[in-house]
């Protein structure tokens, strides 16, 4: 170093550049032998102006090899665990703990999402779309809150941690609907309620401290659904070593598994739940979901001698407000008042954030880079004022993500109003098997996405994977984007298939005289039609949301892979969010009840106009679609992606 600073000292001055935005100003003497040096690096792209940037091409250097960098795994005290201690713990063995918590949590949600609405209605004795606002509530903050679980455990607690604390405020939550069920005292009176009675309104109201505490019982449960569901994929994924070459095939198989699990947990929930209640009462089912959670529980804690598990990495949001609130500070700073060469980053391989391998520089968001801007004035121990390079690019990578989770929240909003809309058409069905013997349930209808689902994952890699393989040459059959994307065409024509059946439905009630029997089936028209919609929204799902949370966790930065996944469950409560606002706005704009005129979502379905709906998210999710087609062809993925065969008919990478 020495002898090239003395060689350049001896050379004479050079003209500076012409864009002075591009200029990285070296300070004064002692220091200014190496401003005529650094006129070469400035014609290279900003990231390699890192302080210690020769140690850093190594590190990032050695990542791009077979076996990459990861971070090193931990036990449940916080040590390393030592090498000769690693085959004995993680891997799939673990795993199968964390399937089995997350589908016993999977069978509660979804059992509470199809009986609350009926428990609300006949047992609380509320109108029916209150109840349904109400459960469509409880779903979306469950959701749209689990970026409090995802902040907790990338913050302070760790993932396990975090999944110990909320899967026991869920078994609690769960108790207390248990108790909500069985003891008399805490629901209305129940003397004369007949069906007339309930849609007439004459049942007694319940108490308004009764609804206080089943409101409080639901919201316990949804906040420990929302603390467990962006934790559970992140630490069943951390079960793996990042550093193996076999990781990226493991971690495939691992998520699509992972929503094998999901898809039991709902299976579960809308048949054998929807069995107990029907033939043991409230109580019962209500019970059996506590009892499930409960040994599930048991289970995940069994296996804490098996986990791996990753540092919490400090607060991402403090964080976060870190690089905005410098970036702000230096908004009329000009790159080339830098006191020193290229922006700050802590010397050596490892990061200043625990649990973090250092993150190379990007030229999107420049002015977010002004954060790590080293002026002669900044305080290196004052975060406010000055963060590192991998500080500023986790916000990069946090913001590039956001469009991509945004895409799905239309596929959200779908799926919320089949829950509702096609369990209404399914009322004026014929529900009959086998030549009318046997009768299904119209509440075990939305089975049948998750049979679409069941079947998908079992067979996805001895169909779609080879099929797709030789069209695109990608080792895993496709991309994660591609996935998601291939989802939203599912959703897309799931919804125009309802449309299209809808009216042919809404036709035959009134060509056989059913107009005003609205909960009468039509013995003519089987309610099975529904599988063809049902079938494409389950295909839509798996494709487009295991894609999803399989790209964020390997896209997130390392210490916020919770807050990450949490992305997807806040489109998907915001998704319920927007079909409740949708089919308030609906309401307004299409009912006129001065004129007589029903709206699109009257309550008698054969003179509504579900169909007109339908075709309306149709148009929704197309131009979602191509939305999201834009942001997933110009973005980036921060690992390489795998070494691609080649491909025998048309090459396509997202």
């Amino acid at each position: 170093i020495a002898s090239t600073v003395a060689a350049v000292m001896e050379e004479p001055p050079l003209t500076p550049p012409r864009n002075k935005a591009e200029e990285i100003k070296s300070p004064p003497t002692p220091r200014e032998a190496l401003k005529t040096s650094s006129l070469s690096l400035q014609r290279k792209k900003l990231g390699s102006h890192f302080l210690e940037s020769d140690e850093r091409r190594r590190f990032y250097n050695a990542s791009s090899s077979s076996a990459a960098v990861g971070t090193t795994p931990l036990d449940i005290r916080g040590l390393p665990i030592p090498e000769r201690d690693l085959p004995r713990t993680g891997g799939w063995v673990a795993t199968f703990f964390i399937f089995g918590n997350e589908t016993a949590e999977r069978m509660a949600y979804y059992g509470l999402s199809v009986n609350m609405v009926v428990f609300m209605f006949k047992v609380m004795h509320l109108p029916f779309a209150a109840s349904a606002n109400a459960v469509n509530n409880f779903l979306g903050i469950s959701q749209a809150s689990s970026v409090l679980g995802g902040f907790l455990a990338d913050a302070y607690l760790g993932r396990y941690w975090t999944i110990a604390a909320f899967t026991t405020l869920y078994l609690l939550g769960l108790i207390a609907l248990t108790l909500c069920a069985t003891l008399p005292a805490l629901v209305p009176a129940q003397d004369g309620c007949d069906k007339l009675a309930m849609l007439l309104g004459g049942c007694a109201p319940a108490e308004r401290w009764q609804m206080a505490y089943l409101y409080t019982a639901l919201y316990v449960t949804a906040f420990g659904a929302a603390g467990i569901r962006p934790c559970v994929s992140s630490f069943g994924a951390d079960q793996f070593d990042d550093r193996s070459a076999g990781y990226k095939r493991r971690l495939d198989r691992f998520f699509n598994l992972f929503y094998l699990a999901v898809t039991v947990g709902a299976i579960a929930a809308f048949t054998l739940v929807v069995y107990i209640q029907m033939h043991r009462g409230w109580a019962a089912a209500f019970g059996a979901l506590a009892l499930a959670m409960g040994a599930s529980n048991a289970l995940f804690f069994a296996g804490t001698p098996l986990y791996r598990h990753k540092a919490p990495g400090g607060s991402p949001l403090t964080r976060v407000a870190q690089v905005l609130v410098a970036a702000f500070r230096k908004r009329n700073a000009d790159f080339a008042d830098g006191g020193y060469v290229g922006l700050y980053e802590v010397a050596g391989a490892k990061s200043a954030i625990r649990g973090s391998g250092k993150i190379e520089h990007t030229d999107d968001f420049r002015w977010l880079d002004k954060a790590a801007l080293r002026l002669d004035d900044d305080d290196e121990e004052d975060p406010w004022r000055l963060c590192t390079v991998t500080q500023v690019e986790e916000v990069k990578i946090l913001v590039r993500l956001l469009p991509v989770p945004a895409c799905t929240v239309m596929l959200s909003v779908v799926l919320t109003e089949f829950l509702t809309l096609s369990v209404q058409q399914a009322y004026t069905l014929n529900t009959g098997l086998l030549a009318g013997a046997v009768h299904l349930p119209v509440t075990c209808m939305p089975v049948f996405p998750c049979l679409a689902i069941f079947l998908v994952l079992a067979l996805y890699y001895q169909t779609f994977a080879p099929l797709a393989r030789r069209i695109t040459g990608h080792p895993h059959g496709a991309s994660q984007l591609q996935r998601v994307g291939l989802g939203l065409v599912f959703s897309v024509l799931s919804v125009a298939w309802a449309g299209a059946f809808e009216r042919y439905r809404r036709r035959y009630a009134a060509e056989h005289g059913y107009l005003g029997l609205f909960l009468s089936p039509m013995p003519g028209l089987s309610a099975y039609w529904l599988l063809i919609q049902y079938c494409l929204i389950g295909v839509a799902e798996v494709f487009c949301l295991v894609g999803l949370i399989e790209f964020l966790y390997q896209e997130a930065p390392d210490a916020m892979r919770s807050v990450g996944s949490a992305y997807a469950a806040v489109a998907g409560g915001m998704g319920c969010f927007m079909a409740t606002a949708l089919n308030n706005a609906v309401d307004a704009a299409t009912g006129d009840v001065r004129n007589g005129r029903p709206s699109w979502l009257a309550q008698n379905i054969n003179v509504g106009r579900f169909d007109y709906l339908y075709w309306l998210l149709a148009v929704l999710s197309t131009i979602n679609f191509a939305v999201f087609l834009y942001f997933a062809s110009i973005y980036k993925y921060r690992t390489p992606p795998p070494t691609k065969q080649q491909p025998t008919l048309v090459k396509n990478h997202c």
